[in-house]
């Protein structure tokens, strides 16, 4: 995606750097990769009874020990996290299901046994649909120059005041990761700037603020809508599900308390990087290259851009879910020829893998009874429901900040679905489940203190522009400001039954 920017290569130089990290054989690995495999196999083959689990089967043991074996590659990132989803989905079927190796899987001896077509389901979860429905959208935006043009059309407002400019590339960049990823979006963003860059002189602070505004608007802009990033659909899924708390949040309804706040996030950010690295040269010439094709192709994305929002935004209406209305776009373009075999391989698949392992380990926890015994051996009624917003939050920040946001959501959304399921109307005081869940969810968006956070933080820092100490500091601080406005809008919209 975005490949016919000169500045993606910075993209394919991010990627490369962490794959030598993970892969590289060193002592380092070595040791992570042990210290797993002992924790792994301990869990799995310690006595039952340690866990202080009521009625805990073999299965359950073996769940658990899954999710350990989860969570440590996902934190240590010994391999991509996409890898480690795979080895989840592979390791439930082998030892947890009724299509695993037979002497291990006598459902008389290791208890209920998962489904195989319900693990390998996970993969095709409607969730999943959704994120093929956004990328195929992207791609086609590529392809017909939709994209570059927009971005044309909607920066020409701003002028050329430095200032206003800036307010236009946070605006512009936090609009199109709702609907794009967030690293294509930085950068395609990065390469509109490296023009002004030259424009600005090297003693200003001016460049790190246009720099700083690109990583700042795109983790920011993904709040905005259920496609904006992965940590919003597992929120989704959870919030969703038909057998779970079956909430029927629509993408309309999500947009319609997500999109101002982050517009009034991106508004304090501008604020923020004005005071913090000010212009010293008033005004900068705008040069956008590239521009739509014309043709049947363009008006083809066009006019089926407009109604697949259109769509989302009234789901509510028409009855015709998220999920249901992202195969429009994919089956438009396949059948108008808008996009090909080849285009499909630009879609992110590894982000899919990497939710679909997620979503195997939820399936995991509650298929096996796993969620039920733990919930009746855990007093979870008992808790306090603003600690559990607060816990949930704090863990899911701190931990996106080091390793995949996904990755962060896809642990943490199962345990907490099943926590706040167990509390029943004790988290009525701060408006429920969907406080909690989509309060995770902002909070690994919120999350953008190092180079490493996210793709387009290290997108930014590449440029040369920006120092981890610049980041650091406008990262914690709309960090905590975006927590506390998005936490404070879930708990009203909560309380008012919004949600």
């Amino acid at each position: 995606m975005f490949h016919i920017y000169e500045g993606f290569h910075l993209v394919d130089t991010y990627h490369k750097m962490r794959y030598q990290r993970k892969y590289n054989p060193d002592t380092k690995r070595a040791l992570k990769i042990a210290l797993v495999a002992f924790v792994t196999l301990f869990l799995w083959n310690m006595p039952i009874d340690w866990f202080g689990i009521e009625n805990l089967t073999v299965i359950q043991q073996r769940v658990i020990a899954i999710f350990a074996f989860a969570t440590l590659m996902w934190i240590l990132e010994i391999v991509s996290s996409w890898a480690t989803s795979v080895a989840i989905i592979l390791l439930m079927l082998l030892f947890c299901s009724d299509s695993g190796i037979a002497p291990m899987v006598n459902e008389e001896e290791v208890g209920k046994l998962l489904s195989y077509k319900g693990v390998m389901a996970s993969f095709a979860d409607p969730v999943i649909m959704l994120f093929i429905g956004g990328f195929v959208l992207a791609i086609a935006a590529t392809k017909t120059g939709l994209d570059a043009q927009l971005a044309k059309v909607l920066l020409k407002p701003f002028g050329t005041r430095s200032e206003m400019v800036l307010l236009g590339f946070l605006l512009v960049t936090g609009l199109f990761s709702m609907f794009v990823s967030n690293t294509a979006t930085a950068a395609m963003m990065l390469t509109f700037l490296t023009p002004v860059f030259r424009q600005l002189p090297p003693e200003g602070k001016g460049r790190i603020a246009l720099a700083m505004s690109i990583p700042v608007a795109a983790n920011l802009g993904g709040m905005g809508t259920p496609i904006g990033t992965p940590p919003n659909n597992i929120a989704l899924k959870y919030l969703n599900d038909p057998e779970g708390l079956n909430m029927g949040l629509g993408f309309g309804q999500w947009m319609m308390f997500m999109f101002p706040l982050v517009v009034l996030l991106l508004f304090i950010s501008w604020r923020l990087l004005l005071k913090f690295f000010p212009f010293t040269q008033k005004t900068v010439e705008l040069k956008i290259d590239g521009g739509m094709e014309k043709g049947f192709h363009s008006t083809v994305v066009v006019v089926t851009f407009i109604v697949t929002i259109l769509l989302w935004l009234s789901d509510r209406f028409t009855g015709i879910n998220a999920n249901t209305v992202a195969l429009i776009p994919f089956c438009v373009f396949a059948l108008t020829g808008v996009i090909n075999k080849r285009d499909l391989e630009q879609i992110n698949w590894s982000v899919i893998w990497m939710v679909a392992g997620g979503f195997a380990l939820g399936y995991g926890l509650n298929a096996s009874g796993l969620a039920a015994n733990a919930v009746e051996s855990i007093p979870f009624g008992e808790f306090s429901p603003l600690l559990i917003l607060l816990l949930g939050g704090a863990i899911c920040y701190l931990l996106s900040n080091f390793i995949s946001n996904s990755a962060t959501a896809a642990l943490l959304m199962p345990i907490l679905a099943i926590v706040c399921g167990a509390m029943g109307d004790k988290l009525a005081p701060i408006g429920g489940t969907g406080t909690v869940l989509i309060g995770v969810a902002i909070a690994a968006s919120s999350a953008m203190i190092l180079p490493i956070s996210t793709p387009p933080n290290a997108l930014a820092f590449a440029t040369g522009y920006v120092k981890q100490n610049e980041m650091a500091k406008m990262g914690i601080i709309m960090g905590i400001i975006s927590m506390v406005l998005g936490f404070g809008l879930v708990y009203l919209m909560g309380t008012l039954h919004v949600l």
